[in-house]
């Protein structure tokens, strides 16, 4: 097949490399038309498109930026809760440990206050107890020291006061003996 030029000949040599001048014409004004469109409605509309994906990834990078500088700022306030709540715990584990330490001195003072007291009613009880026993044995040491002189004497002596006096004196002697020995 046969490409013939415009007159209807057949082009020669490097003539088939080279388009006609007419082609060359309207094929430049449809560029420059194509050209002027792109310019005038592709080339802004693609501008803004990109001015909007670089604000968006600006954007995306600056709210980035503020999460992290809030996430920071959230770490630094639980950093310092948690510290603030050691040492609030660290005064409370303190302070329950005085408690605890005044409870128990507490308790034990109560607990000296209340043996003590328990002794000195125990004493007080043996001390009555024991002049209760010693007033016993005295009236039975001297009933006894009279029925025994009434018998060496043969006479009656249990109501004369003078006996009785003679046995009182006789037992404070026995008594003061008894304490001298058991001091020794």
């Amino acid at each position: 097949m046969k490409v013939l030029a415009a007159g209807g000949e057949a082009p020669e040599g490097s003539a088939i490399l080279f388009p006609a001048s007419y082609d060359l014409i309207w094929g430049g004004l449809s560029f420059l038309i194509v050209l002027v469109l792109f310019w005038k409605f592709v080339l802004p509309r693609m501008k803004q498109v990109m001015d909007e994906r670089a604000d968006l990834i600006e954007g995306g990078i600056a709210r980035a930026e503020e999460m992290q500088a809030q996430a920071q700022a959230d770490l630094e306030s639980y950093r310092q809760a948690l510290a603030e709540a050691r040492e609030e715990a660290a005064e409370i584990r303190t302070q329950a440990q005085a408690d605890r330490r005044a409870i128990v001195d507490e308790a034990r003072a109560e607990a000296a206050a209340a043996a003590s007291a328990v002794t000195e009613a125990a004493e007080a009880a043996i001390e009555r107890d024991r002049a209760q026993v010693v007033g016993q044995l005295t009236a039975q040491v001297g009933t006894l020291a009279v029925d025994l002189a009434s018998k060496v004497v043969g006479q009656a002596l249990a109501d004369d006061a003078r006996v009785r006096q003679t046995v009182e004196d006789f037992v404070t002697e026995l008594e003061s003996m008894a304490n001298t020995q058991g001091s020794r």
